[in-house]
C-alpha cells in the first residue's frame, strides 16, 4: 500500500501552509547564509550553525547537524551550496524520531489493546485539552468509540473545556466534582470504557510544574489506579508541547520526561510560528517519537507526524 494513499493532497496542503512561517524564516536565512558561495566551506558552516541555533533547533542538535555535514564534505571532497539543501534534508530526516510505518493508517490503534489508553500530560496553556478533543474527533472519524476522562480536577476551566469538546465530538466525558482525586476519575473512566467496550480512552491530567515531586507522585498514582482496570495502562503517555514557545518547550519536555515515562509527543500551534525548528531539536534530544502536530485552530488541523513529509514540506518536495 502506497504512502500517499494515507497522506492526501489536502493534508499535504495543510502541512505546507502550517509550516510556511518556519520555512520562510529558516530557509530564507539559509539562502542568505550561503549567498555568493560556490562551495560549503568553514564560513558557510559557521553561518549555517548560527541560522539553526537562532531558529530554535537547539545548540546540541545544531552541532550534531553541522558535524554530520562536515563529515559529508570531508568524504565527498567538494560540495557546492546547491547541494546543501539536499544534505540538510537527509541529515535532518535522519535525526527526527517519528512514524515511519507507511502502511499504518492514521489514527489506528493496536487491535490487541482494547481499550487503548492514552494519558495526556503537559503544562497549562499548551493546547492539551484542545489536543484531546481533536484526537477524540479523529479517532471517532476513524470508526473508534472514544471515552474522555477529566482528571484535571484542579481547574474548573479544564473540566468545562473537555465537556465542551465531548459534546462537540459526540463522545462521553467522565468527570467528578472539582478537587476530586484525579486517579479516581481515571478509574471511573476506564471502568466505563471497559463496560461499554470502548476502543480508545483519553485521560486529561493537571499541568502543574511548580512541584515536580508532587506531579510525579500524582501521575504515578493515576497510572497505578488505571492498572487495576486495564493492567498494562496507559499504553501511551502523550506529552503536549506548544511549538510557538521555542526553547521553553525544551524545558517542559525535560521536566515531564523526568516526572513520568513519556513515550509520545504532540507539538501544537506550529501554524502561527516561525519556530517549527523546535520539532527537530526536541525529537533529536529526547529520542521520543513526535506522534502528532497541530497546524491550526480547526478540528481537522491535527495530523499524524510523518518525518519525511515534514522535511519535504520545509525544504520543498523534490518529487513534484
Amino acid at each position: 500500500m502506497g504512502f500517499f494513499s494515507f497522506f492526501s493532497k489536502e493534508k499535504k496542503e495543510t502541512l505546507d501552509k502550517g509550516l510556511s512561517k518556519t520555512k520562510e524564516s529558516v530557509f530564507g536565512k539559509i539562502a542568505r547564509a550561503v549567498a555568493g558561495k560556490s562551495k560549503v566551506d568553514d564560513e558557510v558552516l559557521d553561518n549555517l550553525e548560527e541560522v539553526l541555533v537562532t531558529s530554535d533547533v537547539g545548540v546540541e542538535t545544531t552541532l550534531n547537524i553541522i558535524k554530520r555535514i562536515e563529515a559529508r564534505v570531508a568524504k565527498d571532497k567538494y560540495v557546492n551550496t546547491t547541494e546543501l539543501n539536499n544534505i540538510l534534508r537527509e541529515e535532518i530526516a535522519a535525526l527526527l524520531v517519528g512514524n515511519d510505518n507507511e502502511d499504518v493508517e492514521d489514527f489506528s490503534v493496536p487491535a490487541n489493546k482494547k481499550p487503548y489508553v492514552i494519558m495526556v500530560v503537559g503544562v497549562n496553556g499548551v493546547g492539551k485539552t484542545t489536543t484531546i478533543g481533536k484526537l477524540a474527533y479523529q479517532y471517532k472519524k476513524a470508526g473508534k468509540s472514544v471515552y474522555l476522562g477529566a482528571a484535571d480536577t484542579f481547574r474548573a476551566a479544564a473540566v468545562e473545556q473537555l465537556v465542551v469538546w465531548g459534546d462537540r465530538v459526540g463522545v462521553p466525558v467522565i468527570k467528578q466534582k472539582m478537587g476530586s482525586d484525579p486517579a479516581s476519575v481515571a478509574y471511573d473512566t476506564l471502568s466505563s470504557a471497559v463496560a461499554n467496550n470502548a476502543d480508545v480512552v483519553l485521560i486529561d491530567t493537571a499541568g502543574r510544574l511548580h512541584n515536580k515531586i508532587g506531579l510525579m507522585n500524582e501521575l504515578t498514582k493515576i497510572k497505578n489506579v488505571m492498572q487495576k482496570v486495564v493492567p498494562d495502562a496507559p499504553h501511551e503517555v502523550l506529552l503536549v508541547l506548544d511549538g510557538s514557545t521555542g526553547q521553553n518547550a525544551f524545558e517542559q519536555a525535560k521536566q515531564f520526561t523526568l516526572a513520568t515515562e513519556v513515550n509520545a509527543m504532540a507539538i501544537t500551534k506550529l501554524d502561527g510560528t516561525a519556530k517549527g525548528g523546535v520539532v527537530i531539536g526536541i525529537s533529536d534530544q529526547f529520542k521520543i517519537p513526535v506522534k502528532y502536530i497541530g497546524l491550526g485552530e480547526g478540528i481537522e488541523d491535527m495530523q499524524v507526524f510523518r518525518r519525511r513529509e515534514f522535511v519535504d514540506s520545509l525544504f520543498g518536495n523534490t518529487d513534484k
